[in-house]
């Protein structure tokens, strides 16, 4: 009997000019770690890699946080990859979400770590860490990536083993896919590395950059700026070090309106 008061007195409460979606489905990955769906707005583009600011109603006001879209931009659904924050904001509400609930987005889609801000090269490097691996599950679901290069690296460091399973269900399912299967091919490789525990592939990536090990265990030739490019995602120090470590082997940071060799989103980074 209350239903049609209540559904009102919501639908009063959604901001002008954002959308507001349905959230479709919900996957716990860890403690720290979640990842959910949602219905995408009928006239809502973007290009595979950015990001947007997604939002709830807190009380009686909106508060929004720059995601990035993990789905590609073929996806009839968004896709975006969390992390848990108790005390945080957003997150600390955001975390109990459930299919059905309302999420909040604005309009405008933007982001530096698009296949437009890089000059033409052979091999795409993605270096993530934790959450940073999401623009780079939009990426490497993208036909257009394999369209322009040959060889796709992703690289995720985590901290611990589980927080390793998103970047494996992403692979897992591009190789189930009926039409990615087929233009991925061997293309893309998955480079997992955790700081923590014991693991085939152990340590900080930039470490592993440093003394080689990385490319002796993928078995390609180290940083080249003639063919490789790279994209960079994570915490504020790991953005630091693996730019100094690209621009020691003589590739240029690029921007959307100056392509180069390599890119870095800054937008996560308090």
């Amino acid at each position: 009997m209350n239903a049609p008061a209540k559904t009102e007195e919501f639908a009063v409460k959604i901001p002008d000019g954002v959308y507001a979606e349905t959230v479709l489905s919900v996957e716990h990955y860890t403690d720290h770690l979640f990842r959910f769906r949602m219905t995408r707005p009928a006239g809502f583009r973007f290009r595979s890699g950015e990001f947007a600011m997604i939002g709830l109603m807190v009380g009686d006001k909106p508060i929004y946080r720059a995601y990035s879209i993990a789905s590609p931009a073929w996806d009839e659904e968004l896709e975006f990859f969390s992390i848990k924050v108790p005390d945080g904001p957003l997150t600390s509400h955001l975390q109990a979400i459930k299919p059905g609930d309302t999420v909040l987005m604005r309009k405008k889609p933007t982001g530096t770590l698009v296949l437009d801000a890089l000059t033409p090269g052979k091999r795409l490097y993605m270096f993530s860490t934790g959450t940073g691996i999401a623009p780079f599950a939009s990426l490497i679901r993208a036909p257009e990536t394999y369209e322009k290069f040959e060889e796709v690296i992703l690289t995720h460091t985590c901290r611990d083993v589980a927080e390793l399973k998103y970047g494996f269900d992403l692979v897992e399912e591009i190789k189930n896919h009926e039409f990615l299967s087929e233009i991925v091919g061997d293309k893309l490789k998955h480079y997992a590395t955790v700081t923590r525990e014991e693991y085939p592939f152990k340590g900080r990536i930039t470490d592993l950059i440093g003394n080689g090990k990385m490319f002796a265990d993928l078995g390609v030739p180290a940083l080249d700026p003639a063919i490789d490019r790279g994209m960079i995602c994570g915490s504020s120090a790991m953005l630091k070090d693996t730019k100094e470590l690209l621009e020691k082997a003589g590739l240029t940071e690029g921007a959307n309106n100056k392509p180069a060799e390599f890119v870095i989103e800054r937008a996560f980074v308090g």
